[in-house]
C-alpha cells in the first residue's frame, strides 16, 4: 500500500468519518463504485463462510445427539466453540451488509446531485435512468441480503440454547435432550443457506449491472 494511501487511511480511521475516507480513496483514484463493488463482494465471502461455519456447527451437534461416552466437558467445549464461530460469522455478515449501505448512501447521493450539473438534458436524463435502475437492483440486492441475515437468527438461538443447556447439564441425559433440537437446528440452517445463495446471486446480479450502468 503507497504510503500516502496509509496515512489517508489511518487518520480516517482515527476519525471514523466515512466521507473523509471516501474523500481520501478518491484522491488516490479509488471511486465509490469501486468501494461499493469491493464490499458486495466481502459480503458474499461472509455469508458463504457463514454457510460453511452453520453447516460445521449442524455436524457437531449431530455427533453429539450421537454420543455413546467420553468426556461430557469435552463435548460442551466444542459445541460452545461451534456458537461461537456461528456468532462471529453472523456478525461479520452484519458488519458486511452495513458497510454497503454506508457506500450505497454516498454513491447515490453523489450521483443524485451531479445529475445538476449537466449541460446537456438527453444526457442527464439517461444517467437518471440508470441511477434510478442501479437504485432499484441495489434494494433487490439489499432486500435479498437482510433476509437471509434474519435467518440467521434461529439458528444462533438454538445453538446458544444447546450451549447454555450442556453447561448446566454436564451428564448423558442431558444429550438425550438435545436428540429433538437437532431437526429443528437442521431446517432452520437450511433454510439460512437457502437465503444466503438467494442473496449471493442477487448480488452477482447487482454488480453486473453497476458496471455496466
Amino acid at each position: 500500500m503507497p504510503y500516502l494511501l496509509a496515512i489517508l487511511l489511518s487518520l480516517t480511521t482515527l476519525t471514523g468519518c466515512q466521507s473523509a475516507y471516501y474523500s481520501a480513496m478518491e484522491q488516490v483514484g479509488i471511486h465509490k463504485r469501486e468501494i461499493m463493488v469491493d464490499r458486495v463482494e466481502e459480503a458474499n465471502e461472509a455469508q458463504q463462510e457463514a454457510q460453511e461455519q452453520f453447516t460445521s456447527a449442524l455436524d457437531a451437534l449431530k455427533a453429539v445427539t450421537q454420543f455413546d461416552g467420553g468426556d461430557l466437558e469435552t463435548v460442551y467445549n466444542q459445541i460452545n466453540d461451534q456458537y461461537e464461530a456461528s456468532n462471529d460469522a453472523a456478525e461479520r455478515v452484519s458488519e458486511r451488509i452495513a458497510a454497503i449501505e454506508d457506500v450505497a448512501g454516498a454513491l447515490f447521493d453523489e450521483w443524485q446531485d451531479e445529475l445538476s450539473l449537466y449541460t446537456s438534458a438527453s444526457l442527464r436524463r439517461d444517467s437518471e435512468r440508470k441511477l434510478n435502475s442501479t437504485k432499484a437492483s441495489y434494494q433487490r440486492m439489499l432486500t435479498a441480503m437482510h433476509r437471509a441475515e434474519k435467518k440467521m437468527t434461529p439458528v444462533l438461538d438454538t445453538l446458544r440454547d444447546n450451549t447454555l443447556y450442556l453447561k448446566h447439564n454436564l451428564n448423558a441425559a442431558a444429550i438425550g435432550s438435545l436428540q429433538g433440537e437437532f431437526s429443528s437446528l437442521q431446517r432452520d440452517i437450511q433454510r439460512a443457506i437457502t437465503d444466503m445463495e438467494a442473496a449471493i446471486a442477487e448480488s452477482e446480479r447487482f454488480i453486473s449491472h453497476l458496471n455496466k450502468a
